[in-house]
This record gives structure tokens, sequence and C-alpha cells, in this order.
């Protein structure tokens, strides 16, 4: 393991992200799709679209996923041997597009295509963004994976990143004007300094899994298929990463776990349990 976690860790460090890499057996993602579709269920579509949040605490199943062995194997690859898992959620895109279309009006006149485009554009999407702008960090790295219980394609919004921009430091961001943006802050990087050209889409098969540096430019478009996009989104970072205090948005982490190694440092000692 020792050459190809090297070499993990020169790729992540060069492009900053890694994609299609496989986790999940067959039994393992069957698994964990019946799981979820309990939640679902349970829940409603409109709850688990974005709303579960840090339950990797409250089901052993989903904890299982935030440790398996085959994606802790790259995790450490790329961050070392003491990691700590910092926050998960769930995100699907459910499918728009096979609801009933307003193509018509009540008069039988069919709208102009500039309308049906506002539909589409107010579809949920995430916008160009970087995670540290929300994770506030110092001292080390943050990753995050996607690790996807549905296929992820470029009909239904796989992930698209723009490969070396986490060496490009932190970027100005701002409200973001488009409808639909699925970010907790509604923020966008402006469109001036993203470089859409040099985008690179990251389509995963169901159990593969993609994972990026929490400074590395990034987005996802609406769902257009007729498919569920559902993947779960993992953050880990390093022992020696610490919290940064913004009096203007105060950051908890009440659900740190240490996954990998031991942490000399405590930065997360009131609130990280251990495995």
């Amino acid at each position: 393991m020792k050459a190809d976690a090297a070499q993990i860790q020169a790729l992540y460090e060069q492009q900053g992200y890694m994609t299609a890499i496989p986790i999940l057996s067959p039994e393992e993602l069957q698994q964990a799709r019946d799981a979820f579709a309990e939640l679902e269920r349970k829940h409603g579509e409109d709850y688990t679209a974005y709303s579960l949040h840090n339950i990797h605490k409250e089901f052993d199943w989903v904890m299982a996923l935030a440790k398996h062995p085959k994606l802790l194997e790259v995790v450490t690859a790329a961050l070392g041997p003491d990691v700590i898992l910092l926050d998960s959620r769930f995100i699907c895109k459910y499918p728009v597009c096979n609801k009933p279309a307003k193509t018509q009006q009540s008069n039988g006149i069919i709208q102009p295509n500039d309308t049906r485009n506002k539909e589409k554009d107010s579809m949920p999407f995430v916008a160009w963004h970087q995670d540290m702008k929300y994770w506030g960090f110092d001292g080390g790295p943050v990753l995050s994976v996607w690790l996807a219980l549905d296929d992820s394609l470029e009909d239904n919004g796989a992930l698209q990143v723009i490969p070396g921009t986490h060496h490009s430091g932190l970027l100005p961001h701002q409200q973001a004007k488009r409808a639909g943006n699925m970010l907790s802050v509604n923020q966008e990087i402006p469109e001036e300094l993203v470089e859409t050209e040099k985008a690179i889409l990251c389509p995963l098969q169901a159990g593969q899994m993609s994972i990026h540096d929490g400074l590395l430019v990034h987005a996802s478009d609406p769902n257009t298929s007729n498919r569920r996009r559902c993947g779960y989104v993992i953050r880990y970072v390093p022992t020696c990463t610490y919290p940064i205090q913004d009096p203007e948005r105060p950051r908890t982490f009440p659900a740190t776990v240490l996954v990998s190694g031991v942490d000399k440092y405590n930065h997360f000692s009131c609130k990280t349990s251990k495995l």
C-alpha cells in the first residue's frame, strides 16, 4: 500500500481531486440503499434531500460507511494516518423533469421557450464554490468525500471540478443570483473568477466515490433526468487542523469522530469521540 499511498497523495496534491474510486461491494451498496429508503419513507423526500445531517452518530450503517476500510485507505493516503471525521450529510437531487410540465396556458397557447428555461433555472443546483469558505479552518486541509448511492452522471447533476484551483487560495464568494442554489448560505464565486472552460465532469457509478480538497472550486448542475442522484458527503480533516472562530458565523462541530490514528492535538477534544 505504501507505493499506492504515495501515488494517491501525489495525484491528490497535484489536481485537488480523485474520482471513480470503487468502495462498496454490490451487497454493501444494496444494504445502504435499502436503509436510506427507510429514511425516505419515514421523513419524505423534501427532508431527505438535504436535512439528514450528521446522522453517522445515530445509525450504525451510516457510521460504517464513514469508516469503510476502502474509503479510509484513500483518505489516510491523502491526509496522513491521523484523521477526524468532521461532518457528514446525505444530499439528494430528486428528479423534477418527470413532473407535469406547464407547457400550455389555460387558453391553449404554448408558453414561450424563455418561460420554460426560467423553470429549469430554478431547479436545485450547487453553485461554484469552495468548501473551505463555509468551514473556516487552518493548520491543515479539509477533504470532502462524495460516496455515490446512485449513479451520478451528467444528466442528473454530477460533480464538476476545476483541477488545480486548490492552489489558488480562498476566493471571494457572494450571494448567488440564480434561484435554486442548494448551498445552505446561498453563496457562489463570482462568475468572472471561475474558469468554466477548464471544468471536468466527475461521473460516478453507484458504490464509487470521489474526493476533493476543501479549496478546490467545484459545482453541480440541476438533475434534468428522471432518476434520483443521492450521495453521502463526508468531511475529514487531519488532527492538526483546527477551526477558526468567526463571531459573524459561529461554528460548532458536535459530531466529530477520530476514525484513524491518534489525536495528539486535541483541537476537538471536548467534542471528538473515538472509534
